[in-house]
């Protein structure tokens, strides 16, 4: 079968190759991006491959269909970029990747847990600059801490038993309960009042409210999440936080107050340097 395959990297080209040796499928590879302006390099090809970053949408669809293309595969889980219901009405099939190592995902997580608590990356600078003083580099002992894992999922499932390894207690937050988390001693907590003690303990943490906001709203309970992203702009009148309510109010219909909170990022967008 001849694939057109965008957005390929080099990498994607080097496991591909190997791969296909034993299906002989012909494989042209873009780095372009799919879209209105590259979608009639797929002319003549059944399949077209793209990623999370290609549009796919109702358009673009309509010249795939026109130049021959039945079947459009994503290399990725989610699938937003594909207008799905005009593929369907134009006779073209969607898939997509099903599942993938949550291994890989929760190990990296876990690196990036070491290194933040280690200071590894500020450790490893000094060295090179012959610097091998201690002071600034202290971290703390996970063991007997309790780790919050936000989802107990496949990777979250994979994240909490090696937290366990290190002989952490294990606080879970998910919507459907898993048996398996449980019996690695986890328990389950709702995730606001935990959100609310963090803000007590550490009340200038604008993160900290803006998950617990994107908490509220997930929950539709959007009146304690515009309090909760008004409080994180009085600590910090950031873009994100403007931002964050104004996607609320946008959501909820209001959009007078939707369009006042988004024209606050102008004036910061003005005082950001400018990049040569």
């Amino acid at each position: 079968m001849r694939v057109a395959m965008f957005s390929a990297r080099s990498y994607e080209r080097t496991l591909l190759d190997e791969l296909n040796a034993r299906y002989q499928h012909e494989i042209a590879y873009f780095e372009t991006a799919l879209g209105q302006d590259t979608v009639a390099l797929a002319n003549g090809f059944p399949a077209v491959s793209v990623f999370a970053n290609d549009c796919v949408d109702g358009g673009v669809l309509k010249q795939l269909a026109a130049g021959g293309t039945r079947l459009v595969a994503t290399r990725s889980t989610g699938f937003n970029q594909i207008d799905v219901k005009a593929a369907g009405a134009l006779g073209i099939k969607v898939v997509r990747v099903t599942d993938y190592s949550p291994n890989s995902v929760a190990e990296f997580a876990v690196g990036l847990l070491l290194a933040l608590n280690r200071k590894i990356v500020r450790a490893s600078n000094r060295t090179r600059d012959g610097n091998f003083e201690l002071e600034g580099l202290m971290g703390f002992d996970l063991v007997n801490r309790t780790v919050a894992v936000i989802g107990t999922g496949k990777i979250g499932m994979v994240f909490a038993r090696i937290m366990a390894g290190f002989g952490c207690e294990l606080l879970g937050f998910d919507v459907d309960h898993s048996p398996d988390f449980e019996k690695l001693g986890g328990r389950y907590a709702d995730a606001v009042p935990m959100f609310r003690q963090a803000i007590r303990l550490r009340p200038d943490s604008v993160r900290l409210y803006n998950n617990l906001g994107a908490t509220l709203f997930k929950l539709d309970r959007f009146a304690e999440a515009r309090t909760v992203y008004q409080s994180s702009i009085r600590v910090n009148p950031s873009d994100g936080a403007y931002t964050n309510l104004g996607n609320l109010e946008y959501y909820v219909g209001n959009y007078r107050q939707a369009a006042a909170a988004f024209e606050q990022i102008c004036p910061w967008a003005d005082r950001r340097p400018s990049i040569s």
